[in-house]
């Protein structure tokens, strides 16, 4: 059983039972067909849905975009649930949701765009500081919400160069 929070509002409850699935005590009917590179297909009551997986963050909280619209989504399952009733909290790492020019430079490149999915350690803005070339890395896997630069900006120390969904 896994609880399912919908935008931090909206919660239904998720079971299987002899290889059927349920929501909220309803059986799901529905086709679902991998498209590949996180991107599906989903036939449901005669409707047809394109989903698309976003962002993940430890296999419990997710961005999903489903026809368009950017969805959140929190599983909690059976301990998860036990751990909130008690009164204790077993997230313990925090998302980096930011990244700020290290030093004052010139932006000679920048390698990702709104909405670019990144992985830990890859290039997101190449920085001139002092006659030599400085790649930002992405500090986190996550889904690039903002670039707040340009190329050819100047930028100075601490400068927000982009933001991460959060």
């Amino acid at each position: 059983m896994l609880n399912i929070t919908i935008n931090k509002e909206k919660i239904v409850e998720y079971k299987e039972e002899n290889d059927k699935k349920f929501l909220n005590d309803v059986l799901i009917e529905a086709d679902i067909q991998s498209l590949g590179n996180g991107q599906y297909h989903i036939l449901y009551k005669g409707r047809s849905f394109r989903a698309e997986l976003l962002d993940s963050e430890n296999k419990k909280k997710f961005k999903i975009k489903i026809n368009g619209k950017i969805v959140a989504v929190e599983l909690k399952d059976r301990y998860d649930l036990l751990l909130e009733k008690m009164g204790v909290s077993n997230s313990s790492t925090t998302k980096i949701q930011e990244v700020k020019a290290p030093m004052p430079g010139l932006v000679i490149d920048i390698k990702v765009k709104e909405g670019s999915i990144v992985k830990t350690g890859e290039p997101l803005i190449v920085l001139e500081a002092m006659k030599m070339e400085n790649i930002i890395k992405s500090p986190c896997d996550g889904v690039v919400y903002q670039v707040l630069s340009k190329k050819g900006d100047i930028v100075e120390k601490n400068k927000l160069l982009i933001k991460f969904n959060a």
